[in-house]
């Protein structure tokens, strides 16, 4: 099944971040071979030039390799996946904050929102909210 993307948006950017996020949870891990180019164009009903493009910017980062004929494979730096990994978390919780800011909560507020059953955790110097501070 095709995968769903947003008209408004580039889709070798939406691919790119989709394959990102395979990365950094471990779906595609470390040495792990990617699918071919055409396979991945066929599952998320793209076009292959597209999904090649997406595959040149993970590249470019670092997060993916391609061996001349065995084909893409996910870096085993775990630096690179680290970095991947905080980048999208922040990502996520820039969006998480924006929300709750437009519904009125502060920062303290918004991690006692979302924080319910994490008091236990230690809150760090310097961080504005408690729920941002829960590390997996």
């Amino acid at each position: 099944m095709p995968w769903d993307f947003d008209a408004n948006r580039p889709i070798y950017t939406q691919l790119t971040e989709r394959l990102r996020l395979r990365i950094a949870s471990g779906e595609y891990p470390p040495g792990g071979k990617l699918p071919a180019v055409r396979e991945l164009a066929a599952e998320a009903g793209a076009n292959p030039n597209t999904v090649q493009r997406a595959f040149a910017d993970l590249e470019r980062e670092g997060l993916i390799y391609t061996q001349r004929t065995s084909g893409r494979f996910v870096t085993e730096d775990p630096a690179a996946i680290d970095t991947a990994r905080k980048a999208l978390a922040e990502e996520k919780i820039d969006v998480y904050l924006g929300g709750m800011r437009s519904l009125g909560y502060t920062a303290g507020e918004c991690g006692r929102a979302g924080g319910r059953g994490r008091q236990n955790k230690k809150k760090r110097r310097n961080d504005p909210c408690l729920f941002c501070n829960v590390r997996a």
